[in-house]
Formats: structure tokens, C-alpha cells, sequence
């Protein structure tokens, strides 16, 4: 038992941390660049394909930066993932009138990434081995 509770859970949420960064970064550059991949006249619920483009790009680019500090090794990424997963949860619910499984989709994948961060815990180390 020397290995820490949710070890394998926290290196997934890294790891879907990581391949959501990428794939928002690209969204994101998209969706600024109001590229014809979108579908034109949907309706979001705060501002316009542009708007949506600048957070999703910024919230990709959190996540690598949580991601890369999971993979580290560091506490931060934890913490940090934990706050990403949310807002990306968050974007995720907002997004529902313009896609709406694929922002469903997100919205489990990001509560799963931030339930696997949460349950992390190093054990004790006052207690004696063996």
C-alpha cells in the first residue's frame, strides 16, 4: 500500500487536461478567426463566436498549464487543475445552445477531471512502516 490514494486518477485528469488544452487552443484560434468550421448564427448565451474564441483559447491555454504542472509533479497543478476543470465545466454549460452533447460531453469529462484531482492524498507520513 505505499502508493498514494488517486494516483492513477490524477495522472488521467493530467492527461485529459492535456489533450483538452490542445484541442481548445485550436478552438479557440478557430473560432477568433471566425473560420467557416463553425456553424454560423448560433446563439450563445454571453457575446459572439469571437468572445467564445478568446476564453476558450485562454482556458486551453490554463489547462496546458496545469497539465505540464500535474506531469511536473507539482502541488500546484493540483490546485490549479482543480480551478481549470471548473471553469472549463463552467464554459462547457454555457455552450449548451449552440452544441449541445458535445458541451454535455465536456461538462462530465471536466467534472470527472476535477473529482480525480480532489480525491488525491498523500499518505501520513508520522505513521511508522511496517
Amino acid at each position: 500500500m505505499g502508493e498514494h490514494r488517486g494516483a492513477g486518477r490524477t495522472f488521467f485528469a493530467a492527461l485529459l487536461l492535456a489533450i483538452g488544452g490542445v484541442l481548445n487552443v485550436v478552438w479557440g484560434i478557430a473560432a477568433i478567426s471566425n473560420s467557416h468550421f463553425f456553424a454560423a448564427h448560433q446563439h450563445y448565451v454571453f457575446g459572439s463566436l469571437r468572445t467564445w474564441g478568446w476564453v476558450t483559447l485562454i482556458l486551453g491555454i490554463m489547462e496546458l498549464v496545469a497539465a505540464s504542472s500535474l506531469f511536473a509533479g507539482g502541488e500546484f497543478g493540483r490546485w490549479f487543475g482543480i480551478l481549470v476543470g471548473s471553469l472549463v465545466a463552467l464554459d462547457a454549460l454555457f455552450d449548451i445552445p449552440a452544441r449541445p452533447f458535445w458541451s454535455l460531453a465536456v461538462f462530465a469529462l471536466s467534472l470527472w477531471i476535477v473529482y480525480g484531482l480532489v480525491i488525491y492524498r498523500e499518505p501520513p507520513s508520522g505513521l511508522a512502516k511496517g
